[in-house]
């Protein structure tokens, strides 16, 4: 008689699988790089954030050399002065038409961060968001550290404390509302290897190159899910850790806005689950429908706006 498997343990996973940016110091850091000989590329997806990009370019920037090897803003149809500003302070521009131009304008975040694999050239990648308005170069080293001290872990996401601003005042916490209204319950109740995560959907996370060209992405706003049920699949969740690194600040979205990026990181979920599950659900409908009040107090329902989430192959089947 085989021996049963034995059951996953949560709290064992986040005990050794959990830390903090301030455990891990940059030159160490580098001088782990060194010695394992890989190199680390950080791409900044960017769309209309010439107020932000400027700074979190230059943080990223007081770690190159040693420990990034290329910085590079992947560019989703910016009518502002983003590209601009990002090559002012140094960082490679491009834009997500101008790689794979065959398949059109990209599809949101998560098209952009697929196609910046084809641009970048690093053993390790690291994934930044470009609206935070406290950038640190921690956020890059925490990412980098589990991936330099422990050859096991394949993708690291950062968690931070997300104060919001609501009317013009800013509350300590109050952000991350699609994660703990959704992704986190959802994870919770289909794959719960994956509880132990702080903030799923966090828009920092690094991983290594050979895991991430070997899974397939999702467009828009589901690739954050999308790539951690991937993961899971393919290396266990033990290749999965998290880190610590604060606090966060950002320019909060509106609810209407929240609600269309709860509504694609729905799809990426349903999508993800078991063959059989999958199967009954059938083709997942794409049309969303939202309401708004007139100025005569009536509420009315808004045009459904399309919201369809595409998967891109892995780019090493691409290459």
């Amino acid at each position: 008689m085989q021996p049963s498997p034995t059951p996953f343990d949560i709290e064992t996973w986040f005990a050794e699988r959990t830390f903090t940016a301030g455990q891990f110091d940059p030159t160490d850091l580098a001088a782990r790089k060194a010695e394992q000989d890989v190199t680390v590329s950080v791409v900044l997806p960017t769309r209309n954030e010439s107020a932000t990009v400027g700074g979190v370019i230059d943080s990223v920037m007081s770690l190159a050399g040693e420990l990034v090897d290329e910085i590079v803003v992947l560019d989703g149809g910016s009518s502002d002065d983003t590209q601009r500003v990002a090559a002012d302070h140094g960082a490679r521009v491009h834009t997500d038409i101008g790689v794979f131009p065959d398949l059109g304008p990209g599809l949101g975040k998560g098209d952009a961060l697929w196609r910046s694999l084809a641009v970048t050239s690093g053993d390790i990648v690291a994934f930044i968001d470009t609206d935070i308005r406290n950038p640190d170069p921690r956020f890059v080293s925490g990412l980098l550290g589990p991936l330099l001290t422990d050859p096991d872990v394949e993708l690291v996401k950062a968690f931070y404390d997300r104060p919001v601003e609501l009317d013009g005042v800013m509350h300590a916490s109050g952000g991350g509302r699609v994660t703990e209204l959704l992704a986190r319950p959802l994870l919770n109740l289909f794959w719960p290897e994956l509880a132990g995560l702080v903030q799923p959907l966090s828009g920092e996370y690094a991983g290594r190159r050979t895991l991430l060209e070997s899974i397939p992405f999702l467009t828009g706003y589901g690739v954050e899910v999308g790539m951690l049920i991937d993961t899971l699949r393919l290396r266990g969740a033990g290749a999965i850790a998290q880190v610590d690194v604060q606090q966060r600040i950002h320019r909060n979205q509106s609810l209407e806005a929240l609600s269309r990026m709860a509504f694609g990181v729905a799809q990426a979920a349903l999508r993800r689950l078991p063959d059989a599950d999958r199967a009954q659900l059938g083709d997942l409908p794409t049309a969303y429908r939202q309401f708004v009040r007139g100025d005569d107090g009536t509420v009315g329902m808004s045009e459904a706006q399309s919201i369809a989430i595409v998967e891109r192959p892995p780019m090493g089947s691409r290459r």
